[in-house]
């Protein structure tokens, strides 16, 4: 076999390279290695035996948490010791009120995103964020409640600059400069593998990575196994299928699980992948303590405008504690229209007469209330959900209820609409579900293309 001669200068070259390669390797791992050390601080990762956990003042701590901006005192009555927010806007009374309570803070420093107009080629409007962070990190830096930081919020969402990586890692190696007492984070939707690998090789000043998983929590382990990611994680936000995740109406209105069907849905992920993988998993926070409008007033909210709690809320209460001597929410088998279900594509002419039906009970035998409204539908044609308040409920539409049972009137506007029952126990406690449909003057379609 001929094998040519190469020029001396390509042979040194490629030496130096393999070189420089072996050099930047054994780096990065010592780096890694450096960085789960125990040191002393006030909240820190250590890895012994390749075992993850996560220490404040010098104790494991378990992450047992809620996202959401209220109802603090609820998170510690059940059990909750850390909640977590998106944004610094209003970091002075959630860090206040969280202490107040004795809850630690995962707080976020929000970064702009690509999709949202910011240019991460700009030096000067990358600098000028940074700085901006800075101020953030120096006012609460020193706050007893205080957790992590959370470098942004799903930042490749919509965009494809690998510069953003490089301005997250900036941002954090700042926080390690002025703050050596707080581990850094950022957040991810799922685990997408080529973004988690950037991560890995662009952030090495990231402490933990944090995921937002829901539908597809039980193949995370899974999945962050297969990336270059090695260290630990949190689950920064889970609950119920997301919209995104959900089966559609032909008009593009995702069906929404009943609240019922969210809490035995995220018991079952948390239980196989947070409770699974003690590991490297330091932790969750479920989404969302309170009540927040997206896509639908019931989609993500744990609990009404009023307050009433969902039967999720108790999931994890009985998940922290292990206690399960408390009054139970409704629990509703199905919601109906038409005596049809929601996945079997319900159009009305407007105007017509109809009736729906919700079947639920209750553990304790308590008498159950049900309130019905319906709302126009906020998804728009394509298929995205419109983030908005919540629209008004239609009037003259919902008729004669008794019991699970309420008669409706169609709205005379073809569209799409959406209608809600909740269920109440008198004890504070509800149930949700709700039925997408669609008004349209000819309501007869033999197939999803008769509907255009």
């Amino acid at each position: 076999m001929f094998t040519p001669h190469l020029p001396a200068v390509l042979i040194r070259y490629a030496i130096y390279l393999a070189t420089l390669t072996l050099f930047v390797s054994c780096s990065t791992e010592a780096a890694d290695n450096q960085r789960y050390i125990p040191k002393g601080r006030k909240v820190e990762v250590v890895r012994n035996e390749g075992k993850f956990t996560l220490y404040k003042d010098g104790e494991p701590y378990f992450i047992k948490g809620a996202a959401g901006y209220e109802h603090f005192d609820r998170v510690k009555a059940y059990g909750g010791n850390s909640v977590r927010v998106w944004d610094s806007n209003d970091a002075q009374r959630i860090l206040d009120e969280a202490h107040a309570q004795g809850l630690t803070v995962m707080l976020g420093l929000w970064m702009e995103r690509e999709r949202e107009g910011f240019n991460y080629y700009d030096k000067e409007e990358v600098a000028a964020q940074k700085e901006r962070l800075r101020q953030e990190v120096l006012k609460y830096k020193d706050h007893p409640a205080l957790l992590m930081w959370v470098v942004g919020n799903e930042l490749y969402a919509e965009g494809s600059n690998v510069k953003v990586w490089d301005a997250v890692n900036g941002i954090a190696e700042m926080i390690h400069e002025i703050d050596p007492d707080h581990p850094t984070t950022t957040t991810v939707m799922n685990v997408p593998e080529k973004v988690v690998n950037l991560i890995k090789r662009r952030c090495p000043a990231i402490d933990i990575i944090s995921i937002n998983a829901f539908g597809a929590m039980h193949e995370l382990v899974d999945e962050l196994h297969n990336t270059d990611w090695d260290g630990p994680y949190i689950i920064s936000e889970f609950g119920g299928r997301g919209y995104w995740e959900a089966y559609t109406t032909w008009w593009y209105a995702p069906i929404e699980q009943t609240s019922s069907e969210k809490a035995a849905f995220a018991r079952t992920r948390y239980e196989r992948t947070v409770l699974a993988d003690k590991d490297r998993c330091l932790g969750a926070y479920v989404f969302m303590w309170g009540y927040k409008y997206e896509t639908t007033p019931t989609w993500f909210s744990l609990m009404t405008e009023t307050g009433e709690e969902t039967e999720l809320v108790q999931v994890m209460r009985e998940l922290w504690t292990g206690n399960t001597d408390f009054n139970k929410a409704p629990h509703i088998a199905y919601l109906s229209l038409k005596d049809i279900f929601p996945a079997d594509q319900v159009h009305l002419k407007p105007g017509e007469e109809c009736s729906a039906a919700v079947i639920a009970t209750d553990p304790e035998g308590d008498t159950l209330q049900v309130r019905w409204e319906v709302l126009p539908e906020t998804v728009s044609e394509d298929g995205n959900a419109i983030k908005e308040e919540k629209p008004d409920p239609l009037q003259g539409i919902v008729g004669k209820a008794e019991g699970g049972k309420v008669a409706l009137k169609a709205p005379q506007k073809d569209g799409a609409y959406r209608l809600y029952a909740y269920v109440y126990d008198g004890q504070g406690n509800v149930a949700t579900a709700n039925f997408p449909f669609y008004v349209k003057t000819n309501a007869a379609y033999s197939s999803a293309l008769d509907f255009y």
